[in-house]
């Protein structure tokens, strides 16, 4: 980052507890399988902030929380990675939790996620003048779709021209971002819930999602597709990058987290697009080798995993559009 006043992102979304089950064997539907579980605090918003703050942006956060241990959990996590926490705990509430089967292979068998205070507390927390004060105070916002449908379209105006980042979170959820479209600088989301967005199912070829996304509104997204190329949508442009292989997967969880916090914090600090998408995207290395949510990117190991990062190449340039979005 430039030398002058430190970049801050406010996050205003998921951070609550995330379980993970690893099976041992090959997975057996209906029947027990061994393993092991693991619980740490998670969430797509602060796991995404966790690596923004690694990679020279301040970071604060804001989400809500139960009055339980679970939600003591989560404050010493936001602390301890050098976040300013600005969440509400709802005393008499329990917090939010996100609970995944992972094969022998770390990929999601399957996942529940219980997050119905996330629905109730959020359009109200966005109503606080705290809220609106800290948003005023920040130079970008970053959410995600564990918000109501009512508090996101809450976000834009009270923004007002600051960058909006955001994850899509899962297929269920990433409608809710359909009435902001055009708002966000970037939407990061997964092939499964570019589908469910744009109306045309998972299966459909992943530019078309891009150019469907696009006629909603969207100006700027990042489609991954587990170890298919990432796709850009960049106005009128679409281009490629293809991941490296990463030396083993560890586990897949917060690895589209992990891109989306790092291309955030590249944006914001001036980096081009295609440049930023490639920062993303070896930081979502470090995450698939890391059996933690946010990996630790110190500069030796992010440097050796962005060498990896081949440059973009364009797909798709509309007439008359790409000049002005060429990263």
């Amino acid at each position: 980052m430039s030398a002058g006043k430190q970049k801050t992102i406010l996050g205003i979304g998921g951070a609550h507890i995330d379980r993970r089950g690893r099976i041992a064997v090959d997975f057996v539907p209906g029947a027990s399988n061994p393993g092991t579980m693991r619980e740490e605090a998670g969430g797509g918003t602060f796991n995404a902030l966790r690596n923004a703050v690694q990679r020279g942006v301040g970071a604060r956060m804001m989400s809500v929380r139960g009055g339980d241990a679970a939600g003591e959990t989560v404050a010493r996590a936001i602390q301890a990675a050098g976040i300013r926490d600005l969440s509400v705990t709802f005393l008499d509430r329990v917090t939010p939790s996100y609970t995944a089967l992972l094969d022998r292979h770390g990929d999601v068998v399957a996942a529940l996620a219980d997050m119905g205070l996330y629905d109730l507390a959020f359009a109200k927390q966005l109503r606080r003048a705290s809220a609106r004060a800290a948003i005023a105070e920040a130079d970008a916002i970053f959410t995600d779709a564990n918000l109501s449908a009512e508090a996101l379209a809450r976000l834009p105006a009270l923004a007002a021209a600051k960058p909006v980042f955001a994850i899509a979170i899962s297929p269920a959820k990433a409608v809710r971002l359909k009435s902001i479209l055009p708002a966000l600088s970037c939407l990061f989301l997964n092939a499964r819930e570019a589908g469910a967005l744009s109306g045309l199912g998972p299966d459909a070829p992943a530019p078309a999602m891009l150019d469907a996304l696009k006629t909603l509104g969207l100006g700027r997204a990042v489609l991954s597709k587990g170890a298919d190329p990432v796709l850009a949508l960049d106005g009128g442009r679409i281009f490629s990058i293809t991941p490296p292989s990463p030396k083993t997967i560890a586990d897949v969880t917060g690895a589209g987290d992990a891109l989306a916090g790092a291309a955030s914090a590249a944006l914001l600090s001036g980096r081009p697009f295609s440049e930023a998408v490639r920062e993303g995207m070896a930081a979502a290395l470090l995450a698939l080798e890391s059996a933690d949510a946010a990996p630790l990117l110190t500069r030796d190991a992010f440097e050796a995993a962005l060498a990896l990062v081949p440059p973009a190449e364009t797909l798709h340039e509309a007439p008359n559009e790409g000049e002005a979005h060429v990263a």
